[in-house]
């Protein structure tokens, strides 16, 4: 027994679910549609239905409540977490509640169908079909399938070319399920228009009519239905079903109207205790769609005042306002219970809410209220928690701001003195170490500023009230300080300006040096560069040159900073000298490189820069053009290329095809051969163009596989193949006329030797020959004799010894034997008598 079969009462063995067939993706689909069209039809009733059969019923909760819309009973409440523990809860209830109508469930577990195993997921919903849909069909003491069976072809036997079997290839042409609707509602189909022969037009009119007129969702795909050579059985039993039921609960309905009187006043009762239901759902909803915004509403107050009385609000909601609509709740859940019981205990279908009231969307609503609750009472704890560090923080930054005030006060202006100007050396040397005890004092100090930004950042970061008046305060502390780092930095480095100017005048030839050496050796490579000669074969390594080139040119302008920046050395020593009256004897000591060489060098650089520009351009127009000439080739070859290789083949499917007499073959080929021919133009028109491209010495192409060598070889080889089998054609007329073979004789032999050409080489094989003389009844044993016989007949049919027999081989082989005119003309197959006939030789 499969892990999926159900109760054996109702399915025989057969019908068990088959593992490997499930694997076949066209069942799966057609089972998914279907099992999950089937759900919804069932699900709607509820206000509610699936879209991935695997996913949607992977909590249990879907399932158990359609559970309860088909079999009209309820099950146990399910559980409204959403961990794993209580899916598989949920799940399992379900199938216990399976199990409970005698329905065997081998090896499917709760877990698989948690895990959204599809293959499980689909088993367990079929199980619930045969259940629910078609244990109970019973048509003359059958029942589920064999029942479900016996009433289609009950019904369906009055019209022509309706034949139903089984639950799947019957089906196929669609006239099955058309018969079905025009036996109990004529005037929805014309069925004497349907053509047996037009299954998709049958098939898509019978569901159409089925769900815009029955109430049956479209559970099937025409295309899958005829697409599929045997057509999902349990698809089309599920859906079958439907029909059954939307026919039978027809009559049903019919006779359950004349009941309707004897329980007026029961429903009427009933009706009274739906509407105060609904009516109490409405308002507790009403109540919680309300109280739900006032409750995410998370805009804080600046005051600690204002927050403690929103925290007392809370609390007068809780104590006063929550505790009543938790009494409406309970009740509104017991009058729910009293009424499906009532309806239960007078065999009425259970009370379905409007969409959105039902219970499990009372609760839901009410867990959004809980959690609302529970995320607004943390969230007030957390803001009073932020404003008492706010004020903490607020004060603490006004302290240390003072602090730090008070200790810069007087400092710019002892900074921005120019006392050094008129300075002796010593005096300079003084004030230098003075300057220097005043940035470590400085330095100090930055711990302080930055926990002043610190605190600020943090006021921010906690939607501090008070946050603009902070943020000015604390920029202008920091714009202080970075303007005091300046204006210590500008006296230091002026203090030690005036005190090692001598020194600096070096430094200055020094550092001239060392960055005019390497700007000279760059100009001197960009020149070499700049009339380097080159060579491309393609756009692209032009292209390459191109963008090295550009690449150059954008280094340029920094090239020309780095050059006045240099030169600005020299002319900062000149400005010293000048300036200070110093007197410097000789030149640069570290190096024989003066401004002049480098302007001489850097000029030239200019000029060669256009030259090379034009060389660039001349060139890339020349590799357009070449390109220009390999798409202009790649694009008639490409299309060139694929008609020749189609044309092989098309020769060689008619070589071995069997179409007319030979001569009407004959007269085929001629006239394909003269389309052929017609086509040598376009041959001739890309060797033009093939010209052109050698002419301008191009090389290789990507834009195509093809060379003119290969259309060449190809072209050929076209002519030769469609001359050599306009030839063997020829060869067979001859060979038909002067041994007296029919037509009908010699399409037999084509037959013979095309059913054992499993390559379609248009040559049989040994092995392939050997069987094909077998099974026109040649005597050939696997043994020693039957061994020299077959040698001696394949050096008469392969006297090369090829390896291979050629059809005309083939056909003057059989025209020379005697029994040729004994043979039978039969189709192919040979029949049992032709195989026992021994040929002699």
């Amino acid at each position: 027994m499969d892990q999926y079969d159900g109760d054996e009462d109702y399915m025989p063995q057969e019908d068990d679910w088959d593992r490997d067939l499930l694997l076949d993706p066209a069942w799966e689909k057609q089972q998914r549609k279907t099992f999950t069209a089937w759900c919804n039809s069932h699900l709607r009733k509820a206000g509610t239905q699936i879209e991935n059969i695997e996913e949607d019923f992977r909590d249990g909760l879907k399932l158990m409540l359609l559970l309860e819309v088909i079999s009209g009973e309820r099950l146990a409440k399910p559980e409204r977490g959403k961990m794993r523990v209580h899916k598989i809860s949920n799940v399992n209830k379900a199938l216990d509640f399976i199990a409970s109508k005698g329905v065997k469930l081998v090896s499917i577990g709760a877990e698989e169908i948690v895990d959204g195993n599809a293959k499980m997921t689909l088993g367990m919903i079929w199980t619930i079909i045969l259940r629910f849909a078609i244990q109970d069909i019973s048509v003359e003491e059958t029942s589920a399938k064999e029942g479900l069976l016996l009433w289609c072809q009950r019904k369906t036997a009055p019209y022509k070319n309706v034949n139903i079997q089984n639950f799947h290839i019957s089906w196929k042409d669609g006239l099955g399920f058309c018969a079905l609707i025009h036996r109990h509602r004529p005037e929805l189909i014309d069925y004497g228009k349907l053509r047996k022969d037009d299954p998709m037009t049958n098939l898509n009119t019978a569901f159409d009519v089925a769900e815009k007129y029955l109430d049956i969702p479209k559970m099937l795909d025409a295309e899958d239905i005829v697409g599929t050579a045997r057509p999902d059985e349990k698809a089309i039993m599920t859906y079958v079903s439907s029909f059954y039921h939307a026919f039978s609960g027809a009559q049903k309905a019919e006779t359950a109207a004349n009941r309707i009187c004897k329980v007026l006043a029961v429903n009427q009762e009933n009706e009274q205790l739906m509407e105060d239901y609904e009516k109490l759902a409405s308002d507790l909803l009403e109540w919680i769609r309300r109280t739900i915004p006032w409750l995410e509403n998370r805009l804080p107050e600046n005051t600690m005042q204002a927050m403690q009385q929103k925290l007392e609000d809370f609390r007068d909601y809780r104590r006063l306002h929550k505790p009543p609509k938790v009494q409406e709740k309970c009740q509104l859940e017991i009058n729910f219970n009293t009424l499906q019981t009532k309806l239960r205990l007078s065999n009425r279908p259970a009370f379905m809410p409007s969409e959105g009231k039902m219970v499990s969307d009372i609760n839901n609503a009410w867990g959004n209220l809980e959690g609302a609750e529970k995320g607004y009472e943390e969230w007030l704890l957390n803001e009073i928690r932020r404003l008492e560090r706010l004020d903490h923080l607020a004060e603490k930054f006004r302290q240390k701001a003072a602090i730090h005030e008070a200790w810069t006060e007087g400092k710019e202006d002892m900074l921005q003195k120019r006392d050094y100007e008129t300075a002796s050396l010593s005096e300079i040397k003084a004030l230098l170490k003075k300057h220097e005890a005043f940035e470590s004092d400085l330095a100090a100090h930055q711990d302080r500023v930055e926990q002043i930004a610190a605190i600020a950042q943090e006021l921010n970061e906690l939607d501090y009230y008070d946050s603009p008046s902070v943020n000015a305060r604390c920029q202008r502390i920091c714009d202080q300080w970075d303007a005091l780092g300046a204006l210590t930095q500008k006296r230091s480095e002026a203090l030690q300006r005036t005190e090692k100017l001598l020194e600096t005048i070096d430094q200055l030839y020094l550092e001239f040096a060392k960055r005019a050496a390497p700007f000279n050796n760059w100009m001197e490579g960009a020149m070499e560069d700049l009339q380097d000669t080159f060579i491309v074969h393609t756009i692209e390594e032009i292209q390459g040159l191109s963008t090295a080139h550009e690449q150059f040119k954008a280094t340029l302008p920094e090239a020309d900073k780095e050059r006045q920046a240099i030169l600005g050395i020299h002319n900062e020593i000149a400005k010293i000298v000048q300036t200070y009256h110093v007197n410097m004897a000789g030149t640069n000591p570290y190096t024989t490189i003066n401004p002049q060489e480098i302007n001489a060098k850097w000029e030239k650089v200019r000029q060669l820069v256009p030259q090379r520009d034009q060389a660039l351009i001349e060139e890339h127009a020349r590799q357009q053009n070449n390109e220009r000439l390999r798409r202009q080739f790649a694009n008639q070859a490409n299309v060139i290329g694929p008609w020749i290789q189609t044309k092989m083949e098309e020769i060689g499917r008619i070589s071995i095809e069997m179409h007319g007499t030979l001569e009407d073959q004959l007269t085929h080929l001629r006239q394909y051969e003269k389309s052929i021919v017609n086509y040598k133009p376009k041959i001739d028109q890309l060797e033009g163009d093939h010209q052109l491209i050698q002419e301008a010495l191009i090389f290789d192409n990507k834009h195509t596989n093809y060379t003119m060598e290969h259309i060449r070889v190809g072209w050929e080889q076209l002519l030769t193949t469609i001359a050599r089998t306009i030839n063997e054609i020829e060869n067979q007329i001859l060979t038909r006329d002067a041994k007296g073979i029919s037509q009908e004789q010699l399409n037999e032999f084509r037959a013979s030797f095309n059913h054992f050409d499993r390559d379609h080489s248009g040559a049989l094989g040994a092995e392939e020959f050997k069987a094909c003389l077998i099974s026109l009844g040649f005597d050939i044993a696997n043994d020693a004799q039957g061994e020299n016989e077959f040698s001696r007949i394949m050096s008469i049919v392969d006297p090369n010894r090829m390896g291979v027999v050629t059809f005309q081989a083939f056909i003057d082989f059989m025209s020379r034997e005697t029994a040729i005119q004994t043979l039978p003309t039969k189709s192919w197959p040979p029949s049992k008598s032709w195989r026992g006939i021994r040929t002699t030789f």
